[in-house]
């Protein structure tokens, strides 16, 4: 009986009316869009680059999306980049972020239709009393329907769904931006680590040398042909470079923590990951850089920027529109069914109202904040055109130091062959009796410090030239158009539907 009463409130008649009212809003609903409209502004960005005529780089090409692999070469650096995306804790974070500009955006879109869409019921069942006599159960069953729409006359929840829009695009660049920095990161630690192990490597060849040289001069002290001078001397060399051993494992080891982080992981989950051996990575003789033009669209933090100031454009329209009256415009349909009462019988209502705000009195407050949201814009304005200028002289910085250090690693192998060549000489030349030990420890000396900057050296080439495509903001390409919950786990898209359900729709 109830259900049956309950759909005739829902007659024709009452359709008819409703569908009026939604043709009425959204026809005045379609109001002009108080401006000013969001256009990008002016950036001054450089034709050239300053070393573009160099033969390590090239400027056709664009930077390859995967340049980690075409730079490198290296399955155990894949695999930690790809460990990395699916498991950092930051990039998580930044997904989830993204996740919630989304969910503000859908409600902003939301605030478009009608804001209040109400049902009211009651169900009520009592005795009445009439002259002080008992009476019958009173029944009664009542049902409102109510709906209120502010209107868009100028734009105002609109110009919010763009300004949520762009925060959005902004939170995914920010997300963009800090993949390729994991993605860098990464690849620097890993250089890093195998520096250092080269390093160590380094240090025991050269207290091999050095042990030698010890044995020497014991031998010639003890036939008498050199005082204990000699010996004392190369033990102090000796003693001096095992020193430098536990330095270098002590940072290959913080290198490996820093990793772990990373990677999302414990330290001692790395061991299986790094049997690799001592060596520096090698570098391509030509890297692709591809035209100071690229950057607007290739570096995440410029579309960020670029981004967030187009939200706060947005905003400007926003606050104009607080200046002219808001309209909105309602209805109520229902019915009361009353059973065994005085009033038995049934009663329909239904209602259309249009009304209006203005807050004629504010204008100063109201005026200030058009104002301050201007200012805000003006600002980021700067800050966009700060991080354009900032991002061409992160990549002239990235390049000169990739090719500088090319140089550099250059004349110190030369300058380890020959030390090396000094060292073989001079221990020749001392069991000859030709030369005195003091020439043989200087060669020493200088033969450690002379392999352990060539490595150095090789370590800072293959940095320099992860920063130069950390500058070039490569990487973000190989997730563009994942939404933010394919950016996610799967255990963290279970966990979120374990707690609520309201993901299944969007999962579908």
């Amino acid at each position: 009986m109830i259900r049956r009463k309950i759909l005739n409130l829902f007659r024709f008649e009452y359709l008819r009316k409703s569908l009026a009212l939604g043709a009425f809003s959204v026809f005045v609903g379609n109001g002009c869009m108080l401006g000013p409209d969001y256009i990008p502004p002016p950036v001054t960005v450089e034709d050239t680059w300053i070393y573009q005529n160099s033969k390590r780089v090239d400027i056709l090409e664009t930077v390859n999306p995967y340049w980690w692999q075409s730079a490198f070469a290296d399955p155990v650096l894949d695999d930690l980049v790809e460990q990395a995306i699916e498991n950092n804790l930051e990039l998580r974070s930044a997904a989830l972020r993204a996740l919630q500009a989304q969910q503000l955006l859908a409600i902003a879109i939301g605030n478009q239709y009608p804001q209040i869409q109400q049902i009211e019921g009651l169900v009520d069942r009592s005795k009445y009393v009439r002259s002080g006599i008992t009476g019958n159960y009173q029944s009664e069953y009542y049902l409102n329907f109510n709906l209120t729409w502010e209107l868009d006359m100028w734009g105002q929840l609109r110009r919010l769904v763009n300004s949520a829009a762009a925060d959005f695009e902004a939170s995914m660049a920010e997300y963009d931006g800090l993949l390729v920095s994991i993605i860098a990161q990464v690849a620097q630690t890993y250089i890093n680590i195998r520096t250092v192990k080269r390093r160590i490597q380094v240090a025991q060849e050269n207290i091999r040398i050095q042990t030698e040289g010890l044995r020497i001069a014991e031998v010639k002290f003890h036939a008498g042909e050199v005082s204990a001078l000699d010996a004392e001397q190369a033990q102090t060399l000796l003693s001096n470079t095992q020193a430098a051993v536990p330095a270098l494992e002590a940072m290959l080891q913080q290198f490996k923590n820093t990793l772990s982080i990373l990677l999302g992981m414990p330290p001692h989950s790395l061991n299986d990951l790094l049997s690799v051996p001592p060596t520096v990575p090698h570098v391509p003789s030509i890297i692709t850089i591809g035209m100071p033009q690229d950057l607007l669209r290739q570096r995440p933090d410029i579309r960020q920027a670029e981004r967030l100031l187009a939200a706060q454009g947005e905003l400007i329209g926003v606050a104009r529109a607080e200046l002219y009256p808001n309209f909105s415009i309602g209805g109520l349909i229902g019915a009361i069914d009353i059973r065994g009462g005085q009033l038995n019988g049934r009663s329909d209502a239904w209602d259309l109202f249009v009304e209006f705000d203005w807050n004629v009195f504010n204008y100063g407050r109201l005026r200030n904040n058009v104002r301050l949201q201007d200012a805000t814009f003006q600002q980021l304005v700067s800050d966009y055109q700060q991080v354009v200028l900032q991002a061409q002289v992160d990549v002239e910085n990235a390049i000169v130091a990739y090719l500088k250090s090319q140089e550099q690693q250059y004349f110190y192998n030369i300058a380890a062959m020959a030390s090396e060549e000094a060292v073989n000489l001079s221990m020749t030349q001392y069991v000859d009796g030709a030369i005195q030990f003091n020439t043989v420890i200087t060669t020493m000396v200088s033969n450690f410090t002379q392999q352990d900057l060539l490595v150095i050296a090789q370590g800072a080439v293959a940095a320099n030239l992860v920063q130069v495509y950390l500058s070039l903001g490569g990487g973000w390409q190989i997730q563009d158009g994942l939404t933010p919950l394919e950016l996610l786990p799967e255990e963290t898209i279970e966990d979120m539907l374990r707690r609520t359900h309201y993901w299944d729709k969007i999962l579908e």
